[in-house]
């Protein structure tokens, strides 16, 4: 029996928030540990790039799978993926520096890590506001072209997370993995897509 698109994107929606419910449930519970404002930054931050291998894997698994319907869930979840980079980035600003607007910018300029951090969601922000069915059927090819800086801002993400760890990177090195894999797949996507025209 196939499943209604409708209902598996209810579900997605409602795991999709997930991450919110959790830190909420660890505030109540008083359990961010010694550094508070770094675990609520980071939590957001590994979902962010949780979103983002799953909103581009799903190209891959269309491909893999011959089952063309993982493409209806990719916009929700890319969408996912600028909602929780963009509280990344709120908490960095508002529990970090306090609207502190020139600290702001001297800690942009002073750590590279936060510069592709800030450069990540500034490319995410044409993503996400021209999503609608609206603007791709406005933009037409353009709107894949520009889409496809989802994989720019994915090696930023990675990129950010391993500079900002300064002991263990296995988490990091993890997701960076993942992310080249899934590069890889895109460009042998690509590459057949050439061959077959």
């Amino acid at each position: 029996m196939k499943l209604n698109p409708i209902y598996i994107k209810r579900f997605i929606f409602i795991l999709g928030l997930w991450p919110i419910l959790s830190i909420g449930i660890d505030i109540l519970q008083n359990n961010l540990g010694a550094n508070p404002i770094e675990f609520i930054e980071r939590h957001f931050g590994k979902w962010t790039l949780i979103f983002l291998c799953l909103t581009l894997s799903m190209t891959p698994l269309r491909s893999i799978t011959m089952i063309s319907q993982w493409i209806l869930y990719r916009r929700m979840l890319g969408l996912f993926v600028f909602l929780y980079e963009s509280i990344h980035l709120l908490c960095y600003i508002w529990l970090d520096y306090h609207f502190a607007w020139l600290d702001i910018k001297n800690d942009i300029i002073k750590h590279l890590y936060v510069l592709v951090g800030f450069l990540a969601w500034l490319l995410l922000l044409p993503l996400a506001f021209t999503s609608s069915d609206r603007m791709m059927r406005r933009l037409k090819v353009n709107w894949k072209r520009l889409h496809r800086l989802s994989y720019v801002i994915a090696i930023l993400g990675v990129l950010h997370f391993i500079w900002l760890v300064k002991k263990d990177l296995t988490e990091p090195l993890i997701y960076a993995v993942i992310v080249s894999i899934l590069l890889i797949l895109r460009l042998n996507i690509f590459n057949r897509k050439k061959i077959n025209h």
